[in-house]
């Protein structure tokens, strides 16, 4: 299994960063374009083991997968959203979301990926892979967050 882990201080209250987390389709497409749909199956007291069926859209191909809330925190001071699922039968994934607020108008962001792969032949590939999709990622929620704050 890899694991990939960023830290970014971003220039936004947080609940400004939040929103793109906890809150609308058209909110979580300004970090996550890819995303074409985010649909509930089952919601839970807590959030902790609710599903969504999210639609990701890599090229022309559109995938479908479910999303369960694995862990969820709301607090005025922090905030933490984990998510898990499977992608293509290929691998098992986690993200981790996690929120502090720093003072009233700065956040510190920390995203974790894991990335488990389920094939034999799919682990050869994980060899080679890199952070560069995880530090794009934190850049680019600080970078909305902040001209839209």
């Amino acid at each position: 299994m890899k694991q990939w882990t960023k830290e970014i201080k971003i220039d936004a209250p947080i609940e400004q960063v939040w929103k793109y987390f906890d809150g609308s389709l058209e909110n979580m497409q300004k970090i996550m374009p890819q995303v074409v749909g985010n649909e509930p199956v089952k919601i839970v007291d807590g959030m902790v083991g609710s599903i969504y069926l999210q639609k990701y859209k890599e090229g022309k191909r559109v995938m479908e997968y479910d999303v369960e809330t694995l862990e969820y925190i709301d607090s005025m001071n922090e905030k933490n959203l984990k998510i898990g699922f499977t992608l293509a039968n290929m691998f098992d994934i986690t993200a981790r979301f996690e929120l502090v607020k720093l003072d009233d108008h700065k956040t510190s962001f920390k995203y974790t990926a894991t990335n488990r792969p389920l094939k034999w032949f799919v682990k050869l590939f994980s060899l080679f892979a890199t952070d560069k999709v995880v530090v794009e990622f934190v850049q680019r929620v600080k970078k909305v967050a902040e001209s839209e704050n």
